[in-house]
């Protein structure tokens, strides 16, 4: 069985492990299991062979013998069910994991995204200066909320879990912009996450794919 996922050419972000095929392939190395990158330049993922495995034309995607899914919390949730590693053994503690994985795309995450969009794709918008404090501060309140609940402890319920994969890759997002920082439990949290040797051969295998040299033929 060859497991296969798709990743940009060349990363917006050039390899510094914000694309969200990064997730997948920490997920993928938490669970011990070999995979294989499909690079997908930007006008193929317009294209019917790749709308065919990703309706919306995005990446990453999930291939495994006729299995084939999209969407990195999907995925995720996929090897986490299949595999061993990223989801705990007691049925309760498994339930709350896949609680945190909801909470950190559904709650965490669209304000960080806005952030995003607003700040490259909106910049030169007339309305970008006076919407930049408004989605700052509900990324502050909402890593407010989730700095309070995790408190002093290591991970958000006991062991690590997909719950905290996921989380952690969401908040990877807000190093550059310098919020993380300001809540001192959640950079912790962020850097055990990126200390992990699972993590750290993740992140070294998406920057060796976007700073290869392309080639020839």
């Amino acid at each position: 069985m060859t497991l296969t996922i798709t990743a940009f050419e060349r990363s917006p972000d050039g390899g510094m492990g914000l694309a969200r095929d990064t997730r997948v392939r920490w997920a993928l190395e938490e669970a011990g299991q070999p995979y294989e990158v499909r690079p997908v330049s930007f006008a193929a993922m317009k294209e019917p062979a790749h709308l065919a495995v990703h309706p919306f034309g995005q990446i990453p995607t999930y291939e495994e013998d006729d299995l084939v899914l999209f969407e990195s919390g999907a995925i995720i949730f996929h090897i986490a069910s299949r595999y061993t590693g990223l989801f705990p053994d007691d049925p309760n503690a498994r339930a709350r994991a896949i609680t945190w994985m909801f909470a950190a795309l559904n709650t965490v995450e669209p304000p960080i995204l806005e952030l995003v969009t607003a700040k490259f794709l909106e910049g030169d918008k007339p309305w970008s200066k006076e919407r930049l404090p408004l989605i700052v501060d509900r990324i502050r309140h909402r890593l407010g909320q989730l700095s309070g609940r995790l408190g002093d402890a290591e991970w958000l319920d006991g062991q690590f879990s997909a719950g905290d994969l996921i989380m952690v890759s969401v908040l990877l997002r807000l190093r550059p912009s310098g919020i993380l920082n300001e809540f001192p439990s959640l950079a912790a949290y962020v850097a055990r996450g990126a200390a992990r040797p699972a993590y750290k051969r993740a992140f070294a295998a998406q920057l060796a794919f976007n700073t290869a040299e392309p080639s020839a033929g």
